[in-house]
């Protein structure tokens, strides 16, 4: 969390830019993750010569490079008018640190991101910025140490160039650089000079070795160590530590290095993309071999499913031949055995139960023998006094035949 008074203060700061809430916000959540990083309010000029009190943001922020965290010296300029405009952004060497030109950062130290390129209002912010330069400055380094013999202070003249490519008298003929583009002029501004052409704006850089502890307000900022990449195994800076001429002319000799170091960017992008598309070649054919030792366990599962019903299939088969055989014999007895007599088709075993047989016959005859009655009845073939009168008879020879039942059952044992 960030101090209501240091709120205070960055609001004061901000009180000129167009969208003084929305940038106070985003250099508070900065300040709250990155507390190496010092705000002020500094003058800033253009290459067309105007100047303007610009809001800025400079430190170090933490950079891993091969599981080792290193601190990068950066500064950030806010326009009036952030966040609408993307901010610049340079890296700051110290005395024994010298730039490596590569495709994001230039012989001056500006930064060049496509996330700065495509800078959406609404969407960018500069804790996000932060962060991409984190991830870009771990694969790309800014900056690398020069060897102790190499180590000097800087010149006299100014670091960065002077707007619109005017010569610095106090440089020479020979220290003279490239101008920025006259088109993107205002888009592409260099470190503020200052009359005296020593970096009298910015606070001196640190020794390599000193610590950050600082205040935002003091006009002394110091830095905590930076990467030794010459201590790297096989890094190559791009650059010539032999070569005498550090007075920051562009020579055939950084030419040289800044095209080598172009070239071996584009091709580990090349060979990282190439890696990246076999890798996802690999990965599907995984898949895919995956998916069919899935499918071939499933296809001998439903195998052994199918033998394990053919075999029940052909038990069922047999049983349902050996039931055929035993009807098609029964048949045969049937057909060769003589006419049965009804009355002898079905006999008892004891007295008991042939006399409950005979009542339940005669009593079966009965109750047919009412029902006809009633057919007769009812098509007029008896009159009602003959049909009562039978039917009385009847009824009571029924009644006693199911009592003779009842007890013919009782003795048995039978149940009901």
């Amino acid at each position: 969390m960030v101090p209501a008074a240091e709120e205070a203060q960055i609001a004061k700061l901000l009180s000129k830019y167009k969208h003084a809430n929305v940038t106070k916000k985003e250099v508070i959540d900065v300040i709250a993750n990155y507390r190496s990083l010092q705000y002020q309010l500094q003058k800033f000029v253009f290459n067309d010569g105007s100047s303007k009190d610009l809001f800025n943001l400079q430190g170090t922020i933490p950079v891993v490079y091969k599981n080792n965290t290193y601190y990068i010296p950066i500064c950030i300029w806010l326009m009036d008018t952030h966040p609408v405009n993307a901010p610049f952004c340079y890296v700051k060497p110290t005395q024994n640190m010298q730039i490596k030109v590569s495709m994001y950062v230039d012989h001056n130290g500006r930064i060049y991101l496509p996330y700065l390129h495509d800078w959406q209002p609404n969407s960018s912010d500069l804790l996000s910025l932060i962060q991409v330069m984190i991830v870009t400055f771990g694969e790309h380094p800014p900056v690398y140490s020069k060897p102790k013999e190499q180590v000097t202070p800087y010149p006299t003249s100014s670091f960065m160039p002077q707007p619109g490519g005017t010569q610095n008298a106090a440089t020479g003929p020979g220290n003279s650089y490239l101008p920025y583009p006259t088109s993107a002029a205002s888009a592409f501004p260099p470190y503020p000079p200052t009359a005296s052409n020593s970096f009298s704006g910015y606070p001196p850089y640190p020794a390599a070795n000193s610590a950050v502890g600082a205040s935002s307000t003091s006009g002394a900022v110091t830095f905590p160590p930076y990467m030794n990449f010459s201590s790297v195994p096989g890094y190559n800076s791009g650059y010539n530590s032999s070569n005498p001429s550090t007075t920051g002319t562009i020579t055939e000799e950084h030419i040289k290095a800044s095209l080598v170091s172009a070239v071996e960017d584009k091709l580990r992008r090349r060979v990282q993309e190439k890696v990246n598309q076999c890798q996802a070649e690999i990965e599907a054919l995984n898949r895919t071999k995956q998916e069919l030792v899935e499918g071939s366990a499933k296809i001998d599962a439903i195998i052994l499913r199918l033998q394990r019903e053919e075999m029940e299939l052909e038990k069922n088969i047999n049983i349902l031949r050996d039931k055929e055989q035993e009807l098609e014999k029964n048949l045969e007895s049937l057909e060769n055995s003589e006419v049965i007599d009804p009355d002898e088709a079905v006999t008892t075993t004891a007295p008991l139960y042939k006399q409950l047989l005979n009542a339940y016959a005669e009593e079966a005859a009965t109750e047919d023998a009412i029902y006809y009655l009633g057919e007769a009845l009812r098509g007029g073939v008896i009159d009602l006094e003959t049909f009562l009168k039978h039917v009385r008879h009847l009824s009571r020879k029924q009644f006693m035949l199911r009592a003779i039942m009842q007890k013919c059952r009782q003795k048995a044992g039978l149940a009901g």
